[in-house]
């Protein structure tokens, strides 16, 4: 901190409104940049990820290519990766007072990295590329104009909300999940303005500047709140809550065995290919492949297989879990609506209704971010259903126990007081039998 610096420090100190105003002009502009940056990231993000869809639904053949596709990706990030391959974990254990340096390197890294899975015919999302994107471009300009460690938190925080706000449109959700994701059952207040702006900037960029538009799902009612829709509802999200815990221990299971019996990452990228490429020829079907946007609309839209929902959930815990780049959140959307949509069936209950809260439930379950995705709900579709969103997102949250999609989340509050966990225990350590 040089002369001039500190002398203002003292000077905002003496004055409680001088710093209120100085704070608050402070992240306004730090958040805006790094809203703008994220926002551009994703915006670029989307328009190549439609791109080489568009073009592996166009030339089928791709998928035979998947193999030499997980070699190519495991092949830059053990040249060029370094700690990179951490992904997301590696962001959230920064903000927990890690003390290793996010990479500039980790955004285009995961840009090809995703963008080659998609092409060939990986199942994987695109959450994981925004937030990852944003927290190492939050980094590098942290690092440019040489903030504190404490600022440093927080502006990695409005890195996470920053992608996510604007990859999906939903700058509150994008606000919650920066706060939510890095301590289970803790928010961090001091980061709510700062995530807010670079979330509702990153979103504004993405749409206005770069004129990139985001996917509508359609929910034409909700039905008239009574005690039969309500214990429908707990009874579906407690399922939510139990295929997002599944989705998540299936995922971490793979990447421990596959790295078990595959030591080379090269090697291990092409047999994650061939699985693939013969879970397509056992299903008989390309629908589980990409992100799951075409399944997702036809569980607004219509009927799907009353095991979509599974098979989605297998593409996608194989992909990634071979070392395949991608998020988890929209291949999560996928299966949630999904499994939503045929829950209805047998519920009896409307269809489009009960996949929307599938749609938020299940990816609240694996994330743990019951607030974030409440809130996406209603960017979503609407405050009609609020009530039945909030008890989807909490009901979900508490059945999906001590598991998450991120290994590296820290466990702020047990979720049960009858199983016990000491604070600040990271959910990849977590003895899920360990109880009073």
């Amino acid at each position: 901190m040089n002369q001039w610096s500190a002398r203002w420090h003292e000077f905002v100190k003496k004055r409680s409104h001088f710093a209120l105003w100085s704070t608050f002009i402070k992240w306004i502009v730090l958040g805006s940049v790094v809203g703008l940056l994220s926002g551009t990231a994703s915006a670029f993000f989307l328009k190549s990820l439609d791109y080489v869809t568009d073009v592996r639904l166009e030339h089928p053949w791709l998928l035979y290519l998947l193999p030499l596709g997980g070699v190519f990706v495991s092949f830059l990030y053990i040249r060029y990766g370094k700690n990179s391959a951490k992904g997301n974990n590696l962001i959230i254990e920064q903000i927990q007072d890690g003390t290793e340096t996010i990479p500039l390197r980790m955004a285009p890294l995961v840009l090809l990295g995703t963008l080659v899975t998609h092409l060939f015919g990986g199942s994987a999302g695109r959450e994981g590329t925004a937030v990852q994107m944003g927290g190492s471009l939050a980094e590098w300009f942290g690092k440019l104009i040489k903030i504190s460690l404490l600022d440093r938190k927080i502006l990695l925080m409005c890195g996470i909300s920053g992608g996510f706000g604007s990859i999906f449109g939903t700058p509150l959700a994008g606000t919650l999940f920066g706060l939510e994701v890095v301590t289970i059952g803790l928010i961090s207040q001091q980061a709510l303005l700062p995530c807010f702006v670079a979330s509702f900037v990153g979103d504004l960029v993405t749409t206005r500047l770069w004129g990139v538009h985001h996917t509508h799902y359609v929910v034409n009612e909700f039905p008239t709140l009574s005690l039969m829709i309500i214990l429908k509802v707990v009874l579906a999200s407690v399922i939510f809550g139990l295929v997002s815990m599944l989705f998540s221990e299936l995922t971490h299971f793979l990447k421990r065995i596959f790295t078990a019996m595959i030591s080379n990452p090269m090697i291990k990228g092409a047999v994650g290919g061939l699985i693939i490429i013969a879970l397509v020829f056992l299903v008989g079907s390309r629908d589980y492949l990409g992100l799951g946007i075409p399944l997702i609309k036809d569980s607004f839209e219509g009927d799907v297989s009353p095991f979509a929902f599974l098979w989605k959930l297998i593409f996608t815990a194989f992909t990634l879990g071979t070392g395949f780049q991608g998020g988890e959140v929209t291949p999560l959307f996928a299966i949630g609506s999904t499994l939503g949509n045929a829950l209805a069936g047998i519920l009896h209950v409307y269809g489009p209704f009960l996949a929307a809260l599938g749609f938020i439930a299940v990816f609240c379950g694996a994330t743990s971010t019951p607030i974030a995705c409440f809130l996406m709900g209603i960017e979503l579709f609407g405050s009609e259903g609020a009530v039945y969103m909030f008890i989807a997102c909490v009901v979900s949250y508490l059945f999906s126990g001590h598991s998450s999609i991120y290994t590296s989340q820290l466990i702020g509050v047990s979720k049960s007081q009858f199983i016990s966990i000491p604070q600040g225990t990271r959910i990849g350590t977590v003895k899920r039998a360990s109880k009073k």
